[in-house]
């Protein structure tokens, strides 16, 4: 190509009509501009001087379903956020999108014949950019295929993963390691995943531009990642605010379409170990995304959830979502859930293992009198059928109540 050719284009497309003229790439990040020619928005003066037109623009843009458009078509004004009307058409080639271009066209005056020139000059671009952007996608590709394999769950893919990222030299410094993953979903109609990819790759990025140290990035299907490095990672508060911050990002960009919530891993020390944090990260946003069955302690609200504020359900949560049902839940965990609709005895036995069988403590966590506890405590022996004394039992009860957390009991 280069851009230079496209350029040409462009300068010459937007001198015919006197109008700005911008091609955007697929994420909607401008990859050429022409002069203004006075019908500049705040939006534009902001993707030509920060080269991002923002969140807002681009999730609007997006929202319109630009990436599944074959012809030309029309990107209504946005005045709450500077934005004026533009026409849009879809850079293709055999049918992939390379990009988008834009010519302003804040009054609606844009005639039929320009509209025919604006979609013969994008046929134009398109035949220059097909050459260059496949050597782009073919290397962004293959670096975002090395960090996939970097967390993968093959030992075998994890170390041809590292050897690649060597071999290219992206391997970050030395030192603590810990991965963050965004897991989006549907929120509203219509739901475009490459919508929810693009999203999710600007939220990835505007979190590596403010990051110090290293990092990582890969998106994957509806899932993003990012595995940063350096002594700062250890800091368990901002990973939780870089990560509310990405969250945001997405939501921002996804127009109320989108919903997305994030898990943190706990650091690592080598990036050999990345795959534990990342699987902790994996683990931790799939308990974000359960909102009818969330572990206790987590805020019903939060769309950031730790793998340090799992506990015992982390380990539950590995099990696969045919296996989180009713039927994983003990036959006596069951049984005293029949026989005690107010939950009382329930809430009873979830105190009495939490403080390891002690009658003292749990009397005091209940504000009851003991007495009254050690008649509960019979009631749900005889309404259980079990054994209160024995360690297995009492093992088998505690995860079997964080189980009926899990299946929304």
């Amino acid at each position: 190509m280069g851009h230079g050719d496209v350029q040409r284009v462009v300068d010459r497309l937007a001198a015919e009509l006197a109008r700005s003229v911008v091609v955007d790439d697929p994420a909607v990040r401008p990859l050429c501009t022409s002069p203004h020619y006075g019908d500049e928005d705040e939006v534009r003066v902001r993707a030509v001087l920060q080269r991002d037109p923002g969140p807002d623009a681009v999730g609007h843009v997006l929202a319109q379903g630009v990436t599944t458009w074959t012809r030309s078509g029309v990107i209504p004004a946005r005045p709450d956020i500077g934005m004026h009307r533009r026409v849009c058409v879809p850079v293709r080639y055999r049918g992939e999108l390379l990009g988008l271009l834009l010519v302003m066209d804040a009054d609606a005056s844009l005639t039929e014949p320009e509209v025919l020139a604006v979609e013969a000059a994008a046929r134009e671009v398109a035949a220059w950019m097909v050459g260059e952007r496949r050597a782009d996608d073919a290397a962004s590709i293959a670096g975002e295929s090395l960090v996939a394999g970097l967390v993968a769950d093959e030992a075998h893919e994890r170390r041809a993963a590292l050897t690649g990222l060597r071999a290219a030299g992206t391997v970050p410094v030395e030192g603590p390691v810990v991965a963050t993953v965004l897991a989006v979903s549907p929120a509203g109609a219509p739901f475009d995943p490459e919508h929810a990819r693009i999203a999710v790759r600007h939220a990835l990025a505007d979190a590596r531009r403010g990051l110090r140290g290293p990092a990582l990035t890969a998106v994957r299907d509806l899932r993003g990642t990012l595995l940063q490095s350096g002594p700062g990672t250890v800091d368990a508060a901002r990973a939780a605010a870089l990560a509310r911050q990405m969250v945001a990002a997405v939501v921002r960009v996804g127009e109320g379409r989108i919903a997305c919530v994030a898990g943190l891993g706990e650091p690592v020390d080598r990036l050999e170990d990345a795959w534990v944090s990342h699987r902790q990260a994996v683990v931790a946003a799939r308990a974000a995304s359960r909102p009818g069955g969330r572990p206790r302690g987590v805020d019903p609200g939060a769309t950031v959830v730790a793998w340090r504020a799992l506990g015992a359900y982390g380990m539950l949560l590995q099990l696969p979502d045919t296996a989180l049902d009713e039927a994983a839940v003990p036959a006596a965990v069951r049984a005293l859930v029949a026989a005690d609709p107010r939950g009382r005895l329930v809430e009873t036995l979830r105190s009495f293992l939490a403080h390891g069988g002690s009658a003292p403590a749990t009397a005091a966590a209940l504000h009851i009198h003991r007495t009254s506890l050690y008649y509960r405590l019979d009631r749900i022996r005889d309404l259980a059928g079990v054994d209160l004394d024995d360690g297995e039992t009492r093992l088998e009860l505690h995860l079997g109540l964080k189980l009926l957390d899990l299946v929304g009991g």
